[in-house]
């Protein structure tokens, strides 16, 4: 059994596809599996340290308006879709599934031009581009909101890391906190803005760093590899730990009490999995998806809500700090988040995929 898996660019689409490859190899280890990617996206880096192999073909972003770069994008597509294709010839692909993204586009055309099967999985409320051409193409359309309008769709949720839906966040507290630095016993505040960080919420929370602290709570606060911070809290306890980048960020929602992140699909999931309450923060540009991701765990208590342009220190001093301080809110907020999440979609997938493959 060869499987190809497309879905590169960001986080958002190659993290699903790397659990899906995951639970596929729990499955049946003998199964071969390939990535397609570009050389720009992030799966240069996340696939081969999960140890897949990553095949590379040409990036076509489309254009979102009526451009002179329009003209550009038939002659560049047809150069991706036959590197798909001889990914697809080179490994004897038996199925291709597309999580969107640059590169499901032309994995989806090549696999048509094959007569391989299609599978399509779509994390967010709205379908991006390419992944409402792909669902013209196959009937295995599959979903992780319940909402997202794709013809014939199944809503199975969004797969998501074993190590994070498995972690036991209330056992491992004490030694993730060590691991990163922190108290053991203190209250802590996790602070994220995806898998590249957010400018609004790094200045928010660092402005607001003297009065948690003051207020004996903790920060973990993960900036983005590629940001930078003006100024650091200084050292002391409480502790306001700064990193770029966490790899296990399953210890990492094990420290925490409580998130201040953005509202991507997988971040939304992946709390939710691990009943964590968050304060999000939609990213104010795009479709307004994150806004549509958070609002159904907001309104299970299970988080609060904040608009990017109303997010401000003082914000967090007066609606973030009241519920740190309060134990037993934070406790329901962790409960409701938790009924909101999914653990299993991962493995669902995975059946899904070998029983069409098969056929």
């Amino acid at each position: 059994m060869r499987v190809v898996l497309a879905g590169g660019g960001t986080a958002g689409h190659i993290e699903p596809a790397l659990a899906l490859a995951d639970a596929l190899r729990r499955l049946d280890p003998a199964i071969g599996i390939t990535c397609l990617g570009t050389e720009k996206g992030l799966e240069t880096r996340l696939v081969p340290a999960r140890g897949y192999e990553l095949a590379l073909i040409p990036a076509v972003p489309l254009p979102r308006a009526l451009t002179p770069q329009l003209l550009t994008v038939p002659g560049r597509l047809a150069g991706a879709i036959n590197a798909a294709a001889g990914v697809l010839d080179r490994v004897q692909a038996d199925v291709l599934v597309g999580f969107g993204g640059y590169v499901a586009t032309p994995g989806y055309l090549a696999a048509r031009r094959r007569s391989v099967p299609i599978v399509i999985h779509e994390a967010n409320p709205r379908p991006g581009l390419a992944n409402r051409l792909g669902a013209r193409m196959t009937d295995h359309v599959f979903t992780g909101h319940p909402e997202t309008a794709l013809p014939g769709a199944q809503c199975v949720g969004i797969p998501l890391r074993r190590e994070v839906v498995t972690v036991d966040r209330f056992s491992l507290g004490d030694k993730a906190r060590s691991y990163f630095g922190l108290e053991s016993d203190r209250t802590t505040l996790l602070v994220f803005g995806g898998s590249q960080g957010a400018r609004s919420i790094n200045q928010a929370a660092l402005e607001a760093s003297p009065v948690l602290r003051a207020a004996g709570i903790q920060v973990l606060h993960v900036i983005g590899p590629k940001n930078t911070v003006e100024m650091e809290p200084p050292p002391g306890d409480p502790q306001y730990v700064i990193l770029p980048y966490v790899d296990r960020m399953d210890l990492a929602y094990a420290a925490a009490d409580l998130v201040l992140c953005r509202s991507g699909a997988m971040t939304c999931a992946e709390l939710t999995a691990v009943g964590l309450p968050a304060a999000y923060v939609p990213l104010p540009h795009g479709n307004g998806e994150q806004r549509l991701n958070a609002q159904p765990i907001v309104q299970a208590g299970g988080g609060i809500m904040v608009d990017d342009a109303d997010l401000s220190a003082e914000w967090i001093v007066r609606m973030l700090l009241p519920i740190l301080q309060d134990p037993e809110r934070v406790a329901m907020m962790s409960e409701a988040a938790f009924r909101m999440g999914r653990k299993d979609a991962d493995d669902i997938l995975a059946r899904k995929v070998l029983e069409i493959a098969y056929r």
